[in-house]
């Protein structure tokens, strides 16, 4: 009897100890940066920077050893695109289509230290990832300002246009992030990250449109964003019982 009674006061403090371990380096930070567009509707090679968008991510880490942890982001943002903007070649100007998404991504990642210095307190930590997930779009492609004279009624734009309308836009997407970082600590709190990540996405109706551009061509997005990181837990101090009175 006197060892269940035992059991039943020391249990809160092992589960206590349990928790505390587990949150222990766990890291929640808090991102922004710019969000690029890649795409039929830019001449641009690695994206429309003329149309970037600001948007800011929430990201929950946990280390799983010295090189490898596992992670979870959820991003808010937005991307666009605007043929208006290119002035070469003249179609661009002519075709003149455009769109916008508001972008919500929602990612598992792993993380890879590539010094081992997930415990670390200070120095600078640079990392690789990748994960998949997906992101949730509502697109708006507008082509209203498109020239139709001047590219004729039985032209593959126009043609493809009809298909473009009649196919729609999807409502999310898989998602194969990929991406490079670097951590800096401040103190064994806190922490500043600087990452830029392409994202692989598994639509070429990202934009809106496909076979009046380029069905091709794939439509990606990538982000460079500045954040920081809170690190919860204390060092290691043993079980913290509470001090006996007699």
């Amino acid at each position: 009897m006197k060892a269940k009674k035992m059991l039943f006061l020391l249990f809160p403090l092992f589960t206590n100890a349990a928790s505390a371990q587990f949150y222990k380096d766990m890291g929640v930070g808090l991102n922004a940066g710019a969000y690029i567009y890649q795409g039929d509707l830019t001449p641009q090679r690695f994206g429309s920077f003329k149309t970037p968008s600001i948007g800011v991510e929430i990201e929950i880490k946990k280390p799983v050893n010295y090189f490898l942890s596992a992670r979870l982001n959820i991003v808010f943002a937005k991307l666009k695109g605007d043929e208006s903007k290119y002035s070469t070649p003249d179609w661009r100007q002519q075709r003149n289509f455009s769109f916008t998404t508001p972008l919500k991504e929602f990612t598992a990642l792993l993380q890879w230290n590539i010094l081992g210095r997930n415990f670390d307190e200070r120095g600078f930590m640079p990392y690789i990832f990748s994960g998949a997930g997906f992101s949730f779009i509502k697109v708006v492609p507008n082509y209203s300002n498109m020239n139709a004279s001047f590219f004729g009624e039985g032209s593959d734009v126009a043609n493809g246009l009809v298909q473009d309308i009649a196919h729609g836009t999807p409502r999310n997407t898989f998602t194969v992030p990929v991406g490079v970082g670097v951590e800096k600590y401040l103190s064994d709190r806190f922490s500043l990250n600087l990452e830029t990540s392409y994202r692989f996405v598994f639509t070429d109706y990202l934009d809106g449109f496909s076979q009046a551009a380029n069905p091709k061509r794939a439509d990606h997005y990538h982000s460079t964003s500045l954040g920081i990181i809170y690190k919860f837990g204390k060092k290691d101090k043993g079980i913290g019982c509470p001090a006996m009175k007699y």
